[in-house]
């Protein structure tokens, strides 16, 4: 288990690479780990304070990085939901895309996939985590992709989407509804 969560080992990576030289905030660095959890609270166990990644910025200019793991375990799979080997980076990827600071507003949003309150920013990997899209096969290796939301599900019907869908799997076939409370 790593301990830090969103912060901590990876903020201490990120200044120091950025003292070196080594990114710039035009880069977008990410830090892959191979079957490890993160553990905000720093405690051995797994509880709710368990992530297998996130997005952040730190700095001026603004540094933005991502963490993940490349999960093989299937330890986090359960009925209806998956993590697969590569779905928690492409969460992180696309969040990081269409939200890099997690400051983005949407309407209030929440009690579905990872977000069991609410919450108001464009995270298009929270609402759907643990659905993959079908196995992507690129130069012999399998990939498993998060499922992610559009623009529409947060803001509502219809759709602008080229076929008017509101997940790229066509998971949700509507918006999110009424702004969550």
């Amino acid at each position: 288990i790593f301990t830090g969560g969103s912060g901590g080992e990876a903020q201490t990576l990120i200044s120091s690479l950025t003292t070196a030289g080594k990114i710039s905030p035009t880069q977008f660095p990410i830090f892959l780990f191979y079957n490890v959890v993160m553990n905000q609270t720093g405690e051995s166990a797994c509880g709710s304070g368990c992530a297998l990644g996130y997005h952040n910025s730190q700095g001026f200019p603004v540094q933005t990085y991502g963490v993940a793991d490349w999960d093989t375990t299937l330890l986090f799979d359960q009925p209806g939901s998956t993590t697969g080997n590569s779905s928690v980076m492409s969460h992180e990827v696309a969040e990081w895309m269409d939200d890099p600071l997690g400051s983005n507003p949407v309407p209030p949003w929440g009690h579905i996939g990872q977000q069991p309150g609410c919450q108001g920013n464009l995270e298009v990997g929270d609402a759907l985590s643990g659905t993959i899209v079908p196995q992507v096969l690129l130069n012999g290796m399998e990939y498993d992709l998060q499922e992610l939301v559009f623009f529409s599900w947060f803001y509502g019907a219809p759709s602008i989407a080229v076929d008017g869908t509101f997940s790229d799997n066509n998971t949700f076939t509507s918006d999110a509804g009424a702004p969550c409370t």
